[in-house]
């Protein structure tokens, strides 16, 4: 059985990632077409050994394609993702668009998947990149020990804000070493050689709405009960995000039997040495399916406490491969037609 796959903003760092993780987990394909703005049209983008001719998605008759991985955007989603669900495909969206709409599931499919098993709207949401990473490592953990509360200070690298904000960190620090000027546009900051605890717009109770969204889609998919609070931070990194984590459980836990329930659990990758390079960078992660886990330890100022350190490519896990595998669980569910 094999299924007819659109792949809407197949032109950006996403979607090229998308249609390279379809080819890399052999998904079962009849036709793979890949779509963007009229401005794309005729774009070649890479599909395995071979390349595709983008699309419009104007123009597009989406009848007899089964399912959309879509990465074009909050409003291009908000637009069509219903128009396609129409049609009869499913849509897997990678924007904000969908997230916290009750009648569309917010999967990870390591962590939720029997919310598939609800879809009203033919519309499934994909979490942020940093909540995706975060809640893989949690979900083995509250399963044992139940999290109360959370506290998570990310360190989110430039390909989250798409590719143009990755060739103003390339621009910037080749200025800084030429002594060249260092003009600043996707960010409120220079980025080069710096930190910026501001990942998009501020809310009126003074969190980011990035901050916000890791703690509501947290609680939407692993548990309401849990408490989140997070800083988000973006760095100078082209791809990778890291969050240092502060867990407080009901239960009493211990580092070693948190590192043997993370060995065990779908989707992680413990490194957890306790010397020098015992732990994993964004270097290392970027290109990994892996949610990495590492510098698990107690905390001794709770009582029932661990601090942790979690790492994950979030063009992958944190976009691209998360929508091919919610994919993947929908034919294992077999929630599609063949084509």
């Amino acid at each position: 059985m094999a299924y007819k796959i659109a792949v809407v903003g197949a032109t950006g760092n996403v979607g090229r990632q998308m249609l390279g993780v379809l080819i890399e987990r052999n998904f079962p394909i009849a036709e793979v077409v890949a779509l963007a703005s009229t401005r794309s049209v005729g774009t070649e983008v890479s599909f395995g050994d071979g390349i595709l001719k983008v699309k419009a998605l104007d123009y597009f008759d989406f009848k007899g394609t089964d399912i959309v991985l879509m990465s074009a955007g909050s409003a291009i989603a908000k637009e069509w993702a219903p128009k396609i669900a129409a049609q009869g495909a499913i849509v897997i969206d990678n924007s904000s668009a969908w997230r916290m709409d009750r009648q569309v599931p917010l999967v990870v499919p390591e962590v939720n998947p029997d919310a598939l098993n609800d879809i009203p709207k033919g519309i499934i949401a994909n979490p942020n990149c940093s909540t995706a990473q975060l809640v893989v490592a949690l979900k083995p953990l509250h399963d044992l020990f139940t999290i109360r509360r959370v506290v998570v200070s990310t360190y989110q690298s430039v390909s989250g804000a798409g590719k143009e904000a990755m060739d103003e960190l390339f621009r910037q620090t080749r200025a800084v070493f030429v002594a060249d000027p260092v003009e600043v546009s996707q960010f409120t900051k220079q980025i080069a050689f710096n930190v910026i605890p501001h990942i998009d717009v501020f809310l009126d109770s003074g969190v980011t709405k990035e901050e916000w969204k890791m703690a509501v889609e947290t609680q939407k998919i692993l548990d309401p009960d849990i408490q989140v609070t997070a800083t988000c931070v973006r760095v100078p990194v082209f791809v990778g995000h890291s969050e240092s984590v502060n867990i407080e459980f009901e239960k009493p836990v211990t580092a070693e039997k948190a590192r043997a329930a993370l060995r065990a659990a779908p989707g992680v990758l413990v490194v957890d040495k306790r010397e020098d390079g015992g732990y994993v960078t964004p270097i290392e992660c970027a290109g990994e399916d892996a949610t990495f886990v590492s510098r698990i330890r107690k905390d001794p100022t709770v009582e029932n406490g661990l601090n942790m350190w979690i790492v994950s490519d979030n063009l992958r896990k944190g976009a691209a491969l998360n929508a091919v595998q919610i994919a993947e669980s929908l034919i294992k569910r077999n929630l599609l037609r063949a084509a």
